[in-house]
């Protein structure tokens, strides 16, 4: 693994492995049954230069579990760069203070351009519409800890991949890694105009996966195993793109769907957030309660997937299991009130 995770470019399959089994030993400190004060000392820079609530704490969380402590700007307004310094003296300085940092900026490209000025670690948190690796990863992280409840694998699994798939920059990133895993099938489906770029189809066709493209999710989907579904990304519109646009009903993903068109065991995942008003037509707020719906076990297993990413940037990953103690607070048996206990 190299010194940043700025892509999925960047990781090899043992990279992906060697993270996966990081995260699993990260688990107990993840769901607050032991302590760890491995990066004790430590400084986290949480640079979030676009929204984002789950993810900035995410990565905070996860830095903190690992005994760290963590500086956040949230924004331009508060920045230097509204005063109109560079992303080079931005990271320069940064370094300075920081043990490792997580980026997130609205134009693609640049966390790319301002980890070129540090030798610190730099993570993704997403730029524009390019690429969210740690999102990725903990969706494959997800999807292998659900497959392992059933008793299946990852070789020759099928995903549904719908919603936005040009600006989605977390399906971007997963079908990259998606590819990594050998013989697996991708199905598309998008509203017109934002069909997952033509470049990124064709590249992971070469790699191996089976892709098909279709138009809307008003067929049968009885044989997929997962049903990865995002918000649509209108922020990142033109003004000729916004005129007028509204999503239907054949793009909802909802409980009729799933139990008319896909099966018992389908799994339903979102990167979050997701637009439950009425008539934004993203994942229906109908699934909630229902096992199929992995949202929030997938926003918990961001936790230990982002942790063993900060353990093995830093070289400490080895060092976690020699340092954990029991935890002293309470800490209820499950996070929410509608979660199934193990």
């Amino acid at each position: 693994m190299s010194s940043h995770l700025l892509s999925i470019d960047s990781l090899s399959r043992d990279d992906i492995d060697h993270l996966m089994r990081v995260a699993a030993r990260m688990e107990p400190i993840a769901s607050r049954r032991k302590v760890t004060r491995v990066l004790e000392g430590a400084v986290l820079g949480n640079l979030f230069f676009e929204a984002s609530t789950r993810t900035r704490v995410s990565f905070n969380a996860a830095f903190c579990r690992l005994g760290g402590t963590v500086c956040d700007t949230t924004g331009f307004t508060f920045s230097s760069m509204a005063k109109g310094e560079s992303l080079y003296d931005t990271s320069r300085v940064m370094s300075g203070y920081c043990d490792a940092i997580v980026m997130r900026h609205p134009e693609q490209g640049s966390v790319a351009e301002f980890a070129q000025a540090t030798n610190v670690p730099v993570i993704n948190g997403g730029d524009g519409p390019g690429e969210h690796p740690s999102q990725a990863l903990l969706d494959i992280y997800t999807i292998d800890k659900e497959f392992a409840r059933q008793g299946k694998t990852l070789q020759g699994a099928h995903v549904l991949m719908t919603g936005d798939l040009k600006y989605g920059r977390t399906v971007h990133s997963l079908i990259k890694l998606l590819a990594l895993y050998g013989p697996m099938r991708v199905t598309l489906v998008a509203p017109p105009g934002l069909e997952m770029p033509h470049q990124l189809i064709e590249r992971v066709a070469r790699q191996g996966l089976e892709v098909q493209v279709r138009e809307s999710l008003a067929s049968d989907f009885g044989d997929v195993d997962v049903v990865y579904t995002t918000r649509i990304q209108k922020e990142r519109f033109t003004a000729e793109m916004s005129e007028g646009f509204s999503l239907s009903r054949d793009y909802t993903v909802d409980k009729a769907f799933l139990d008319g068109r896909c099966n018992d065991h389908t799994i339903v995942m979102h990167p979050l957030p997701r637009d439950s008003r009425a008539d934004a037509n993203d994942l229906d707020v109908d699934l909630n309660g229902d096992p199929r719906l992995a949202i929030f076990r997938q926003t918990d297993n961001g936790i230990p997937v982002r942790m063993a990413i900060f353990a093995t940037l830093l070289q400490v990953e080895d060092l976690v299991e020699q340092d954990l103690r029991d935890v002293r607070w309470f800490v209820p048996g499950t996070f929410g009130v509608d979660d199934a206990r193990d």
